[in-house]
């Protein structure tokens, strides 16, 4: 029965070390599906922040429009009252 016994004894240290595997294996995947999800979160965040940056930048764009057109008016009446003034 020697063989016997250490072909159960074998089995078991197989059984455990499997379990042990098993159990790694588990957190890992527990960790994948957190890491999978945090993953989206993440991307969802950075759809989110590139839109705003392309408002901002279309915002950018027209409020340097609109500074030009104020540059260009005040320029204008600046040199109305100057010649106002010279008159």
């Amino acid at each position: 029965m020697g063989a016997l016994e250490d072909a159960a004894t074998r089995l078991a240290s197989a059984l455990d070390r499997l379990e042990k595997l098993a159990a790694a294996l588990a957190e890992q995947r527990a960790e994948s599906v957190r890491q999978r999800g945090e993953i989206e979160r993440l991307n969802g965040e950075r759809e989110t922040l590139l839109a705003r940056i392309a408002e901002l930048e279309e915002d950018t764009r027209s409020l340097a429009g609109l500074s030009e057109e104020v540059e260009c008016r005040l320029d204008g009446a600046i040199d109305e009252i100057r010649a106002a003034l010279v008159r």
